[in-house]
């Protein structure tokens, strides 16, 4: 599965969020509402969730570690080349 399209949502300038993003795979199916977080002076990925009562949960993920990686590594180049570029804007 192939990411063929990713589209920073929203972007926030304060605070440990930086991003919602959706992607899309194959041109067939998108995934909204990931959120790019900052933690420690590094990104983290966090995949869409939703709160119960014991916690968050995700409603989509990867299965497994492999295509988490992929995942985790086109966003963040994506995310830095759009920086890096000056289409987005640094704290």
């Amino acid at each position: 599965m192939d990411i063929t399209n990713i589209k920073i949502r929203k972007l926030f300038t304060e605070g440990d969020l930086k991003a919602i993003i959706s992607i899309t795979f194959d041109d067939s199916l998108v995934v909204h509402d990931i959120k790019l977080i900052t933690s420690d002076d590094r990104i983290i990925i966090a995949m869409p969730n939703r709160k119960t009562p014991s916690g968050f949960i995700d409603i989509v993920h990867p299965i497994n570690s492999e295509f988490r990686e992929k995942i985790d590594r086109t966003v963040k180049e994506y995310y830095n080349s759009q920086i890096e570029f000056g289409k987005l804007p640094i704290d």
